[in-house]
């Protein structure tokens, strides 16, 4: 996955693929932690860059 626009349509994905019971509760629930995991380190970016006053692209929150 390239960026949040991917990552939210993986969690929908995975959303639908539980509630059709396609895929394992346990596996949903792994990979919506790691998806916690990945958001967790963007917001750490976006504060930080907010806490020096920075203003730098972050590639993942960008899509077309």
């Amino acid at each position: 996955m390239q960026n949040i626009k991917e990552l939210r349509e993986t969690l929908i994905a995975n959303y639908e693929g539980l509630k059709s019971g396609k895929i394992e509760r346990a596996l949903v629930g792994e990979l919506n932690n790691t998806a916690g995991k990945i958001i967790a380190t963007v917001t750490t970016e976006l504060k930080y860059q907010n806490q020096h006053g920075l203003k730098r692209k972050i590639d993942f929150l960008e899509y077309d």
